[in-house]
């Protein structure tokens, strides 16, 4: 039985994430990535990758050949589409956005009005360390602002450069 993860904002091979991230280089970064993912995914999981694989460049997806399981892309704004194609040659599908059991997988966070209406989560990447807030409005005035369960961000550093399912995301079934 195969299992499902999610991650996003690989980055492989960008210099100046990997300094942000606290790797000496850009080797130490790459492989710390590919121990973390092949250390929980099998050769049988799906995992979906929710973009920025890379920074702009084609050159590192072989790297993608290292990585257990089937992987699914969510396109990022740092992956371009003149490489799609030679992506293609190193995971099973690229996308804009999929929905996955009502949920919506992106890579930015999707408008709050999609998950009143249409989706109960979403699972995205793009703002690395930060959250999605929302208001909370006391007597019709907004009071303060509280993190939004319903954005669930897996860019590599929140998820300990681990993918995770959706049970440990905290997504109950």
């Amino acid at each position: 039985m195969s299992i499902v993860r999610f991650i996003a904002d690989l980055h492989l091979s960008h210099a100046n994430m990997a300094t942000r991230r606290g790797f000496s280089t850009v080797e130490e970064h790459d492989e710390h990535i590919i121990a973390k993912w092949n250390s929980v995914v099998s050769k049988r999981d799906i995992t979906y990758i929710l973009g920025d694989v890379t920074m702009e460049k084609s050159a590192p997806y072989h790297l993608l050949d290292r990585l257990n399981g089937t992987k699914h892309v969510v396109m990022g704004n740092h992956d371009r589409r003149q490489d799609v194609k030679k992506l293609l040659e190193h995971v099973e599908s690229v996308a804009g956005m999929i929905q996955y059991k009502g949920i919506m997988l992106t890579h930015c966070p999707i408008h709050p009005m999609e998950l009143d209406y249409r989706f109960k989560y979403n699972i995205h990447g793009h703002i690395h360390d930060k959250q999605v807030m929302k208001e909370v409005y006391s007597n019709q005035v907004a009071s303060c602002h509280i993190p939004d369960e319903r954005y669930i961000c897996v860019s590599c550093e929140r998820v300990d450069y681990t993918p995770k399912t959706l049970e440990e995301l905290g997504i109950k079934r």
